[in-house]
């Protein structure tokens, strides 16, 4: 049975890493080792955030995390940022292709990383407002917030493949 929460009535607390414990106030029922996931990680950020048990089962949804208390949505929020963590590409420096497996290194938020790609239709989603979502061969996602902000040679290694 999954239980909705609308706000006040659990306290979380920080448990290791992108885990929480979760403890109801009225029924001092307590959960630990919950891994939170959004359910619609694009356009709800805030909102229907699902509290997955060791096995992977659902075992409670949050209807808003605007409505917890500040230290328990504090907890959340960075829990689910350490999850969510997508370096943001901000410079490609490089590109190759060799036989239809593209091969970028680019400089992000977090570093210079270089990755493959190998079906660009698939990993490389260019959204409605500027922004391009890119899966790599090895499941990893990266974010390039605006691609018209990228510089000209940036700009003319991505647009081929867009």
């Amino acid at each position: 049975m999954i239980t909705y929460i609308d706000g006040p009535e659990i306290r979380i607390t920080p448990n290791d890493g992108i885990f929480v414990d979760a403890e109801f106030y009225h029924t001092k029922e307590k959960m630990t080792g919950l891994e939170p996931h959004r359910l619609f990680p694009r356009s709800g950020a805030n909102r229907y955030v699902a509290l997955l048990n060791k096995d992977g089962d659902q075992v409670a949804v949050i209807r808003n995390v605007d409505n917890l208390m500040p230290d328990s949505k504090q907890t959340l929020t960075q829990a689910l940022e350490e999850y969510y963590m997508i370096p943001r590409i901000t410079k490609f420096l490089k590109m190759t292709e060799k036989f239809k497996i593209w091969m970028w290194t680019a400089e992000t938020d977090k570093g210079v990383i270089t990755f493959e790609i190998r079906n660009h239709i698939a990993s490389v989603k260019p959204l409605y407002d500027g922004r391009v979502l890119i899966r790599d061969a090895n499941d990893n996602r990266y974010e390039i917030p605006d691609y018209r902000q990228l510089d000209k040679n940036s700009r003319k290694m991505l647009l081929p493949k867009l």
